[in-house]
């Protein structure tokens, strides 16, 4: 088998056409994610992600999706229940921090039971950004809270959940999205925060839970750490901060390249994420014409990246045997409505 390249893609629809096949083929991504423009019902789900490993003969390829609940879910009914966002475990947390733990653990394991059995086995949880008051709405609701203690206390515990049912989580944005007074799908933000503030509040959850398997980037410039490049792209911020600081030395996605806040053209930003340090290049929209822009500039994994990438994939296994219908009778105790 050849090499896979450091890159995730996406696909256009809810079948793979024979243009992706050869490209897919042809290029090796080291994984695929699905967004809601390729979920239909439930065979083809699971067509869908068999069809994706079949295209680069991988049956082991990781296929990630963005399953928090509350706005940021792409399973919804009849294929997944609606579930409440991170806010409100935040809200049960504030409450008894013993039953805010267990529901957000919970609403990892159920993540885990719907993920699994349509052959989806990565999820872009646990969301890790402490927001501030008057920050941009991106995150809002997805945060567990807004202080750092609060926000890593209910992450491991997703973290923990989501590995419990056999997924690989994917914590994110680091080192920190929280202040950003900007959409990064529509724009790029620069947080002009001192370095010392940094530490104690944003880069602080990231530090507890760094070893986790796999994190995402924000697209956000530090000016305390560089000024003129996004996290993503920072060779600075990703050495000094993300690999120094921090001390997270598993497996760097980027955010995806096709949102507003990267500039220059795909096969640049591809370039460019690479050599500021990250592992792996994400492109989530399905585009042909920007996949092989990014394809491009993309070298297959090696070395200590290939390394982190193995280690990752061991969260991957069939699970802790629990019973879903235990747990969603005990999850319906914290959240009537979603049970």
């Amino acid at each position: 088998m050849s090499e896979s390249k450091a890159m995730i893609l996406g696909c256009a629809g809810k079948t793979i056409t024979p243009d992706e096949i050869r490209f897919y083929r042809d290029e090796r991504p080291w994984g695929f994610i699905l967004f809601a423009r390729n979920i239909g019902e439930a065979q083809q789900i699971g067509d869908l992600t068999a069809a994706l490993r079949d295209s680069i003969g991988n049956p082991a390829a990781p296929v990630f999706i963005d399953q928090e609940g509350g706005r940021v879910q792409r399973l919804r009914p009849p294929i997944a229940p609606n579930y409440p966002s991170g806010q409100a475990v935040g809200a049960i947390y504030r409450d008894s921090p013993e039953a805010g733990l267990r529901a957000a653990w919970l609403l990892a394991r159920l993540h885990a039971f719907d993920l699994k059995r349509f052959g989806i086995t990565a999820d872009c949880l646990p969301v890790l950004d402490v927001p501030i008051e008057g920050a941009n709405d991106v995150i809002g609701t997805r945060a567990y809270g807004k202080d750092p203690e609060t926000v890593t206390r209910l992450g491991r515990a997703a973290a923990e959940g989501l590995m419990s049912g056999g997924v690989l989580p994917v914590m994110k944005h680091i080192p920190g999205h929280g202040r950003a007074f900007a959409d990064t799908h529509l724009e790029l933000p620069t947080v002009d925060t001192p370095l010392e503030d940094l530490r104690r509040h944003d880069f602080a959850p990231f530090r507890a839970l760094r070893h986790l398997p796999m994190a995402m980037t924000a697209h956000v410039v530090f000016s305390a750490v560089d000024p003129d490049h996004p996290a993503t792209t920072s060779a600075k911020v990703i050495k000094e901060i993300v690999r120094g600081e921090i001390g997270f030395d598993g497996l760097l996605v980027s955010d995806d390249t096709s949102m507003k806040a990267l500039s220059g053209d795909f096969p640049s930003k591809a370039a460019a994420i690479l050599a500021a340090g990250c592992d792996l290049v994400l492109h989530c929209n399905g585009v042909m014409e920007e996949m092989q822009g990014i394809a491009s500039k993309t070298v297959p994994l090696t070395g200590k990246a290939l390394q982190r990438a193995e280690s990752a994939l061991k969260a991957i296994h069939p699970g802790d045997g629990a019973s879903e219908t235990t747990a969603r009778a005990e999850f319906a105790t914290y959240f009537d409505a979603v049970a």
